[in-house]
């Protein structure tokens, strides 16, 4: 079975979730596992137990989950909601205890829900704050919980720097063997992403073109209408960089960069993944910080309608918060735009653009890859050729050439795109990232993750920007929220003659 395909079915697995009652959890976890029941890819005897400080009864986890994801999810058989509510159970535990030492009746309990069922596939999912990652680990480990089938999943962010991601991965991997760590980035489910390596590998048209010779640059772009209410306090110790750069938008960008795998091959794929961040030429601190990145933090706007906003939109130091805004918050960057480069056969003198932000015009995740023009053209009006592939709100493709409008007379060109609607093209309900992902976890497919190597050389590119910011005595440049970003992210591209896809 090829790596990138999952499976319809998969062995009887326990999946313990850690925050198991958290937002990522009842918003993505819950209802990704009920579309797995709902479409047969879990085994009869699958359990999901939560892990939380709610101190909530099996009947209490399953309330919840009634109350608040029945909604969320097309509940078409109410037998088959009935059968995924009895695969719910709940455990009390406190990493910290209440004195800061363990509590260790958690960690009893859950050895008796699995008690009788060690030849199962043990999957402990830590959607938790990274700093819980070691610990969490470290009690599983002495809980005697870690069978050679069982498996953890790491959520983002690993770490703020590299020191700490090494730490995090010293500590996991001393429990873990690396086959069994899943470090993930719900970026890499979604079909488009998915789709860019098929589009690239299964086409033979594009290969010939996909180098230097006649792509111009790439833009890859994550923007929010959002912006941070009620999560200020974390926004405060992450930022845009961290967030959303070092993971999702290195992600995308291996993944348009990488060389063609010599197999479909789950270690061979992560493989040329790494050689594209290890390619990145790195960007030092001082004038090549300046020249390179730009950061910006949303202020207020009395008015924003191309962002569908109704009426006033507070700045991100206006934020609503459990505590006021420091000194600290106003450096903190909700928008970066990077000129990056690859210094490798392929890629030399092509610049990939990273670009996100809090509070934009519209949400939109896409990868934009920008031809160059045709070498001598005989009509005028036209415009290079540009592959769009959106990651959302709709996910698809769209080829942009240049067609001639009807009618007699004077040739007039116009940029038309060939479209490929996933919504519109293929009748089978699209996943969420978070289903496949799930899915392939419970297979034990590690192709879409994370290896050790690839988040430390992201960190290693990430850091000298990071460092340039915190001793710049300059703070982000402001923008309206409501937006498309700071001045400066557009001269990023304006001094080269380019501009990013929805101004060109």
């Amino acid at each position: 079975m090829s790596p990138l395909s999952s499976p319809a079915a998969v062995h009887a697995a326990d999946l313990v979730v850690f925050g198991g009652t958290g937002d990522l959890s009842m918003r993505k976890l819950i209802p990704a596992l009920y579309h797995s029941d709902r479409d047969g890819r879990l085994a009869p005897e699958t359990r999901v137990i939560a892990m939380s400080r709610g101190g909530l009864t099996d009947a209490d986890f399953r309330g919840k989950v009634d109350a608040e994801v029945r909604d969320q999810v097309p509940v078409d058989d109410p037998a088959v909601w009935q059968r995924f509510l009895g695969r719910l159970h709940h455990v009390s535990v406190d990493v910290g205890g209440p004195s800061g030492n363990p509590d260790k009746s958690g960690w009893a309990e859950l050895s008796k829900q699995l008690a009788g069922h060690e030849q199962r596939d043990r999957v402990f999912y830590l959607a938790s704050p990274p700093m819980t990652f070691g610990p969490f680990c470290r009690e599983l480990h002495e809980a005697g919980l870690v069978t050679p089938q069982s498996r953890v999943v790491l959520e983002k962010p690993l770490g703020r720097d590299l020191p700490s991601a090494q730490r995090i991965n010293d500590e996991v991997g001393a429990i873990f063997d690396e086959r069994q760590i899943f470090r993930i980035d719900h970026y890499l489910g979604k079909e488009t992403v998915q789709n860019l390596l098929v589009l690239r590998f299964a086409n033979a048209f594009l290969e010939p073109i996909w180098n230097s010779l006649w792509i111009d640059h790439v833009q890859i772009t994550v923007a929010e209408t959002v912006g941070t209410p009620g999560r200020r306090g974390y926004y405060d110790q992450a930022g845009a960089l961290r967030d959303m750069v070092q993971n999702h938008l290195l992600q995308l960008l291996t993944l348009t960069a990488m060389e063609p795998p010599a197999r479909n091959d789950r270690e061979a794929i992560r493989d040329e993944k790494v050689k594209v961040l290890q390619a990145l030429r790195p960007i030092q601190e001082g004038s090549e910080v300046d020249r390179f990145t730009v950061r910006g933090q949303y202020t207020g706007a009395s008015n924003a309608p191309e962002s569908g906003a109704a009426g006033p939109m507070v700045g991100y130091l206006d934020e609503p918060a459990s505590t006021p805004p420091t000194e600290d918050s106003k450096r903190v960057e909700t928008f970066t735009a990077i000129r990056a480069e690859i210094k490798n056969w392929r890629w030399a003198g092509v610049p990939f653009y990273l670009r996100t932000g809090k509070r934009m015009p519209r949400r939109v995740s896409e990868i934009v890859v920008q031809f160059k023009d045709v070498p001598h053209s005989i009509y005028p009006g036209g415009s290079p050729n540009r592959l769009v592939l959106r990651l959302q709100p709709e996910e698809g493709i769209e080829l942009h050439i240049m067609a001639k409008e009807p009618g007699a007379g004077e040739t007039t060109l116009k940029p038309v795109p060939l479209s490929l609607s996933f919504g519109e093209t293929f009748t089978a309900r699209v996943p969420e990232a978070y289903e496949r992902l799930l899915t392939d976890v419970l297979a034990g497919n590690p192709t879409l993750f994370m290896r050790r190597d690839e988040v430390e050389a992201a960190w290693r590119w990430i850091d000298p920007i990071l460092a340039a910011w915190e001793s710049s005595p300059e703070p982000p440049e402001p923008y309206p929220a409501g937006t498309a970003g700071p001045a400066g992210a557009h001269e990023l591209l304006g001094r080269s003659g380019r501009a990013w896809h929805e101004e060109a």
